[in-house]
């Protein structure tokens, strides 16, 4: 069964060519021009996965980004970008995104980040080691304590709140506890692909779940290993 693609993109021959070019690789899609009709489609027919323009008239990617999350909406979003900053890419994450391409943009790699995208929604992280599991069937490390059926996160008695990739990050990190992962395993397992040694995508995560997770004068529970990548371990 097609998954259900959401395209929003003002630029008509861009909508037109990707909107043919995705329907070829297997998916329905449903193209739209603009942010509101964006959101009122998304409302009508929750899409399995959005591809949305940053730039549109109106309400714009970001911020149909920012509804959808704000309404606890978790399908999975990359977002179309004219602009190259990295503040730009990473005002998209804080919008919520999940992934990003810049245009212009070859749609072989639209097609990679759309499948990367849907393997993370499609089931859990595959992993050789875990700590062991508890009762209910929740795994714990260093304080933290998560339920990967509800998608939750607790340190000690407080709850955390985390975006899709957050929380498919920390728990790849709750699983391996105490075990140092490379730069290269963690952009496998969590968004499929290689970003490349420039890219600050996987720093910028990080900095998230340290700001959520720690606690004022505490060590920080994600260590970083300088030259080859993270381990979560409670110094």
């Amino acid at each position: 069964m097609p998954q259900n693609l959401l395209l929003a993109e003002d630029d008509r021959a861009i909508r037109h060519a990707l909107e043919r070019a995705l329907t070829l690789e297997g998916y329905a899609v449903t193209a739209v021009a603009d942010g509101v009709e964006a959101l009122a489609q998304a409302h009508r027919t929750p899409p399995d996965v959005l591809v949305l323009d940053v730039m549109m008239p109106g309400i714009d990617g970001l911020q149909v980004c920012r509804v959808l999350r704000a309404e606890g909406n978790r399908t999975p979003i990359l977002m179309l970008t004219a602009l190259v900053e990295t503040a730009d890419r990473i005002a998209g994450l804080d919008a919520g995104a999940d992934d990003y391409v810049v245009k212009p943009f070859d749609v072989e790699e639209v097609f990679a980040r759309l499948r990367a995208l849907l393997r993370r929604t499609g089931a859990p992280v595959d992993v050789p080691s875990e700590p062991p599991r508890m009762p209910d069937g929740q795994i714990a490390a260093a304080g933290l304590r998560i339920d990967p059926q509800a998608r939750r996160v607790w340190r000690g008695p407080h709850e955390v709140e985390l975006t899709r990739t957050e929380f498919d990050l920390l728990e790849l990190l709750v699983r391996n506890a105490g075990i140092v992962l490379d730069h290269t395993t963690i952009y496998d397992r969590i968004w499929g692909y290689d970003f490349g040694p420039g890219s600050k995508n996987l720093a910028v995560y990080v900095g998230y779940l340290r700001r959520k997770l720690d606690e004022p004068g505490a060590p920080s529970l994600i260590h970083t290993v300088r030259g080859v990548g993270y381990v979560l371990r409670e110094d």
